[in-house]
């Protein structure tokens, strides 16, 4: 699926989940609100709500009520995993067909440098 063909919210959850996952936001430390998040994105803030709730949901931040969300312990390796599966499902199948097509290796991809691609 393209990323531009995504809801919002799942836009805002993949750069939530990016940063756990950078180690931006790490374990144990609480999310930005979600008005300062969404004045930084230029999102709504019910927009961004629902994407912090998917978080919840999946239990991957705590919710302490008056104070905020804390990302909880092995949220950034069940991202890995959970980030890791669907790349595997939805997004790797176009591109190893796509470099069929064009003939493309890709043990040999690992061997380029910038310099060779551009």
């Amino acid at each position: 699926m393209s990323t531009s063909s995504r809801p919002v919210y799942l836009k805002l959850r993949d750069m939530i989940a990016a940063s756990i996952i950078e180690g931006r936001y790490r374990e144990g430390e609480m999310l930005p609100s979600v008005r300062s998040f969404a004045a930084e994105q230029g999102a709504n803030p019910l927009t961004v709500a629902k994407a912090y709730q998917q978080f919840q949901t999946d239990g991957l931040v705590a919710v302490q009520r008056g104070v905020g969300m804390y990302v909880v312990r092995g949220a950034a390796e069940k991202l890995k995993d959970a980030e890791r599966k669907r790349f595997l499902a939805e997004e790797w199948p176009p591109f190893r067909a796509q470099m069929e097509r064009l003939g493309i290796d890709p043990a040999a991809l690992l061997d380029l440098d910038e310099e060779a691609i551009a």
